[in-house]
């Protein structure tokens, strides 16, 4: 079976694939591979290339699904299948930009977790029962990679240039899947995104934000199984 190749959003550690990892480990090789050494999406893609496996199929969550798109175009003859979690192809907008600088300059002063929090995590996912162990889980995560990774991908995000040619060509199983309550990439963007892909699958998940793999893990894991034996079929 192909390899499973997973890259986490921003300020995520393996541990956001927690349910992903223990189900699919049982059938296949699961990787992860951290994105949080360069201020620049490209190089971050040069990494994740560099420790992969020969072939593989590709997913990626938020700032993870950008990077995955980078891989893809870098080294599109590896790539066996591309899952795009809660994502965006587009380069950032000029309002969004304008919203990091405050943030990095709170968490240079040693607000990491307030920003992580009360600005960031909060907004992004639905109002589940398990909510606030997720958040407890977030902000575990943020601390756990610490300040100056937060500057780096915020400085990475910022400075993206547009994907949607990347994603334009894509032509190996790819799933386009996000939670239904997601705010920062809303089921519309996802929309357009599946329609760039021919013969993409579109999942949206219920009672979900942001952060699917951890609200609602079984259906998500039903959405990506079934995108992996695709994957197995090539």
């Amino acid at each position: 079976m192909i390899p499973l190749l997973m890259l986490p959003g921003m300020m995520c550690t393996a541990q956001l694939f927690r349910e992903q990892t223990a189900h699919f480990s049982a059938e296949r090789a699961v990787h992860f591979a951290p994105i949080n050494a360069h201020e620049d999406i490209s190089k971050l893609a040069e990494d994740v290339i560099r420790q992969a496996p020969p072939e593989f199929a590709l997913c990626g969550l938020s700032m993870g699904g950008i990077v995955a798109l980078e891989v893809l175009r870098q080294a599109p003859a590896r790539v066996k299948g591309l899952a795009l979690l809660d994502t965006n192809p587009l380069a950032e907008l000029d309002q969004v930009k304008q919203r990091r600088y405050p943030q990095m300059v709170k968490v240079r002063a040693g607000g990491l977790l307030e920003v992580m929090r009360e600005e960031m995590k909060p907004n992004y996912l639905a109002n589940g029962e398990n909510r606030t162990e997720i958040l407890d889980l977030c902000a575990h995560m943020a601390l756990q990679l610490g300040r100056d990774v937060f500057i780096r991908q915020s400085l990475a995000l910022r400075d993206r240039l547009d994907l949607s040619d990347t994603l334009r060509s894509v032509r190996v199983p790819t799933l386009i899947l996000c939670g239904e309550s997601d705010k920062l990439c809303p089921p519309e963007r996802h929309q357009m995104m599946q329609k760039m892909v021919p013969g993409s699958t579109l999942a949206i998940v219920e009672n979900a934000g942001h952060l699917p793999v951890l609200e609602q893990p079984i259906e998500t894991n039903r959405h990506l199984q079934a995108w992996l034996y695709a994957c197995d079929s090539l």
